[in-house]
């Protein structure tokens, strides 16, 4: 019960700073459940967020809901899924209240252009740490650049041209998965 009630915590600090999305709440589950309660290593985390990312819905809430079932089966899932959805649903009932009786704020437009240079650092903060998992399997930056995964580079410069030609995500998803298993079975 502890366990479940701290999973709902976490969830729910996350869902409050989560501002601008699913990716952005990356690096908060990452430092959750990786770094702070170790419920999870980085490649767990970084599995879960990548089957987050092709399953259907928003990807923070299947990151939430994926990482409780891992950490506590079906009541991890439904608790770290509510803690997750929590704020944001009194968020928004507020803020629908406020708009509604207020009119347009102007301060609100100015707080959320002020947030979005701090939520792109936070998506670049996540992807750098999955850099270097997937080119030199290390979770921080690497004290030797030149043991490299070389899997891990064609696969990310694939995918970095897929993304330049504008593939979608789902066949940029399964592209980057057949190319890993293509390669792992080649090296």
């Amino acid at each position: 019960m502890e366990l479940l009630i701290q999973l709902y915590w976490e969830f729910c600090k996350i869902g409050i700073f989560c501002v601008g999305g699913g990716y952005a709440s990356l690096p908060w589950i990452q430092a959750a459940v990786v770094e702070n309660y170790h419920w999870l290593t980085l490649t767990e985390f970084v599995d879960i967020f990548t089957i987050s990312q092709m399953t259907p819905g928003p990807i923070g809430i299947n990151a939430a809901t994926f990482t409780g079932t891992k950490i506590a089966g079906l009541p991890g899932a439904i608790v770290a899924t509510a803690g997750f959805v929590t704020p944001s649903f009194i968020l928004c009932l507020t803020i629908t209240y406020l708009l509604r009786k207020y009119g347009e704020i102007s301060g609100i437009k100015g707080v959320l252009n002020g947030l979005r240079p701090a939520v792109v650092a936070l998506i670049c903060v996540a992807g750098l740490s999955f850099i270097y998992l997937s080119v030199w399997n290390t979770e921080t930056l690497p004290t030797n650049f030149y043991e490299y995964d070389l899997k891990g580079i064609i696969v990310l410069i694939l995918a970095l041209i897929a993304l330049y030609k504008k593939i979608s995500l789902i066949p940029l998803l399964f592209g980057s998965g057949v190319a890993g298993l293509v390669l792992g079975m080649i090296l």
